[in-house]
């Protein structure tokens, strides 16, 4: 089908204008349910009795072409006015509800070993044995969608976005009870990646179905690579995989830029958010972070040209520019090293990251992000030399913003007549989800700062930025024509035939008979029955143009709820549930971290351990006043200690450096860490209100 399209901004090479294009305008068609085709078509193909194929969004940056007529002025006029009074009113929405909503669905997306204490009861153990056939331990990560298939590339991406929520949000996440869970989540995935990244220039990235082995194909290098449709010809259980998984890996021979690229930005991202609670193990990412940016830089290629299956599901549509450009802007911010600013004002204009002016941010198109992570050192006051680059990428970044607000001189965004944000057909929710993301942190650099959005159409200040946000997230939990949550388990009428294996299967500790790969979809997938699990904060797809939603298992395009999805809006939602009863009496400013408190050192007589605590932040949140606290324990024993147990009195929430022990209110050290040698320290940071908490020695035992 043929593109068409032009660009907005600078000019560009052959090679960008062959990626600047514009989709076709989607078409209705008829679905109806039914068992797979033995031959599944091309991943963006629609078929009236086609395979039960993942939401996978389509990946190019669009910019808009529409002619601003007067018709359209109006209309975009009255949609942003319908915006504004339904950001303006009290809302009834539990956005910190909708939060730990969220957080529940990537824990049901989890592979591998479970913890015993997870709240996703219905899930089991499963795919414990991925990479074991190919010799690496790959076992962990997060399942995609509604199938269970880990690819790498929007698992990173959903993992980078998660760690950027928890920077820009930890004192919402915190006030909502979940900054712990919020960790979690990127935990999952950031030892998923370590155990991934077994060499510097190695890196695996995509675990196919049990039916993969069985349809291989193999390039002109010899580098094998699967069919991802076989995983789609299974409907059973993430639990019920018995057979052998096909892993697949890039490196110097078969590069691939995007995914090392975006996972370095994940590493970075979450060492930064890390960094204040474990900083080990932040110094653990930060290492793999490094190397795997330059892999991606040294050896550079696309990945989907090394996998040629991942075209069929996640295309590289935008290169691998903009991972480089991106992965070097978060190493930057988790390091200040200059290196990586200095390589991303080398390589702003020959990426395109100073010349792309775009309509999405997404698992494949970075640059939107980027432009607005960048644009966040000028508010700072921190770009020095590179102020005038920093610039270029500041009014990209609110071209794209402008653009949502439907201020850009008619180069807007659509809006559903709901009042939606509408990219494309195939699981536009994603869109949303990225954009509120991006408008929601603009908009407090913009408060901190006092400033507002400058648009073509004129200025947004940024309380009406958030109510523009609150509008989509709205819409999202139930504000909408349909008067449907797009979140499933939120509220009373939300999608109960999502596109999903594990939720449409009653869970193996309610039917242990083993579902086989082809059963499924006779006795699960065509059933009109409701999902016997409920699949907690899954974001599915979303309504259509006409803000029109089928709730049928098989409707894969709006039903299928994805990681890349939900992962975004997350933060949103803590920041949202922060926000005063009447929004629109005052902007928001975030807390300031000026605090200097004092420290008091206070070592236990007879302890092995002198611990010192500190006092190294505070905030106000809705009118509680929290505390970040430090303790760091050093050992002075003379002698290295193992088998600690440490007792904290007075905790009122999560504790980060040491692990929970059996017993009540005591902890030990991380698995990690097995011995803590002379000299050496720990630290531990906890956040609460009130009054500190006591600290203690148990037990320990020392070692020669």
């Amino acid at each position: 089908m043929p593109w068409r399209g032009k660009w907005h901004g600078a000019s560009l090479s052959s090679h960008q204008l062959k990626l600047h294009r514009q989709l076709p305008d989607v078409q209705a068609t008829t679905r109806t349910c039914g068992r797979p085709l033995t031959q599944p078509g091309h991943w963006r193909e629609e078929t009236t009795t086609g395979a039960a194929l993942p939401d996978r969004g389509r990946a190019m940056a669009r910019l808009l072409t529409a002619t601003k007529t007067p018709a359209t002025l109006m209309a975009a006029a009255a949609l942003l006015i319908l915006a504004a009074a339904t950001g303006a009113s009290s809302s009834h929405y539990d956005y910190a509800g909708a939060f730990d909503k969220c957080l529940q669905f990537l824990e049901a997306q989890r592979s591998g070993k479970l913890p015993v204490d997870r709240r996703v009861q219905w899930r089991g153990d499963s795919a414990l044995t991925d990479g074991f056939s190919q010799g690496v331990d790959l076992v962990g990560g997060y399942y995609d969608s509604g199938d269970h298939v880990k690819f790498g590339l929007p698992m990173a991406y959903a993992v980078t976005m998660l760690a950027w929520g928890v920077l820009e949000f930890e004192k919402e996440m915190v006030a909502a009870n979940n900054l712990q869970r919020a960790l979690d989540a990127i935990r999952w995935g950031t030892n998923y990646f370590v155990k991934a990244h077994t060499e510097p220039n190695v890196l695996w990235v995509q675990i196919l179905g049990p039916r993969a082995q069985h349809r291989k194909l193999t390039n002109e290098t010899g580098f094998q690579v699967g069919d991802g449709d076989s995983d789609h010809l299974c409907w059973e259980r993430a639990e019920d995989m018995s057979t052998p998984r096909t892993a697949f890996k890039v490196d110097r021979n078969h590069p691939g830029s995007e995914v090392a690229g975006e996972t370095a930005a994940a590493m970075a991202a979450a060492a930064k958010a890390f960094r204040p609670y474990d900083s080990m193990y932040a110094d653990l990412l930060l290492l793999h972070a490094k190397q795997l940016f330059t892999f991606a830089d040294t050896f550079r290629g696309r990945y989907d040209d090394s996998l040629s299956s991942a075209k069929k599901f996640y295309p590289s549509e935008s290169g691998y520019q903009d991972e480089l450009l991106w992965a070097a802007a978060w190493l930057y911010e988790a390091t200040a090293d200059e290196e990586y600013l200095r390589y991303v004002s080398d390589n702003a204009e020959a990426f395109g990251g100073t010349g792309w002016s775009v309509l999405e941010f997404s698992w494949d198109n970075k640059y939107a992000g980027l432009q607005v992570l960048l644009s966040k050192l000028l508010f700072h006051g921190a770009g020095g030399a590179y102020g005038d680059m920093l610039r270029q990428f500041q009014a990209k970044a609110e071209f794209f913003l402008c653009a949502c607000l439907q201020k850009n001189a008619g180069h807007n965004i659509k809006l559903t007549a709901g009042g939606l944000i509408y990219v494309d057909d195939w699981n536009n929710m994603q869109y949303v989800s990225s954009s509120v993301f991006l408008l929601t942190v603009y908009a407090d650099y913009l408060a901190a700062a006092s400033g507002v959005l400058k648009c073509p159409d004129g200025e947004v200040r940024p309380a009406d930025m958030i109510k523009f946000v609150k509008s989509q997230v709205d819409y999202v939990l139930g504000k909408n024509p349909k008067g449907m949550s797009y979140m499933v388990g939120y509220g009373n009428y939300f999608p109960t035939h999502v596109h999903h294996r594990g939720a449409s299967i009653p869970s193996v500790y309610a039917d242990k008979s083993a579902v086989g790969c082809m059963d499924g979809f006779d006795k699960y997938y065509n059933s009109k029955g409701a999902d016997p699990n409920v699949l907690y904060g899954a974001i599915v797809g979303g309504p259509d143009g006409n803000d029109g939603f089928v709730d049928e298992r098989c409707n894969y395009q709006h039903a299928e709820p994805t990681i890349a999805g939900n992962a975004p809006i997350c933060g949103v939602f803590a920041r949202l549930a922060s926000e005063p009863a009447d929004a629109s009496s005052a902007d928001y400013s975030p807390a300031s971290d000026a605090y200097s408190p004092p420290h008091d050192s206070s070592p236990s007589k007879g302890s092995p351990l002198e611990f010192v605590h500190t006092v190294s932040n505070s905030w106000t949140t809705n009118g509680v006043e929290y505390y970040r606290h430090v303790v760091t324990a050093k050992n002075t024993c003379g002698h290295p200690i193992t088998y600690l147990k440490l007792h904290v009195k007075g905790l009122s929430g999560p504790i980060y450096g040491v692990s929970p022990a059996k017993e009540k209110d005591t902890y030990e050290l991380p698995s990690w860490l097995t011995r803590l040698a002379a000299g050496d320290k720990i630290t531990m940071v906890y956040i609460q209100e009130g009054a500190a908490a006591k600290f203690a020695v148990v037990s320990y035992k020392t070692a020669s």
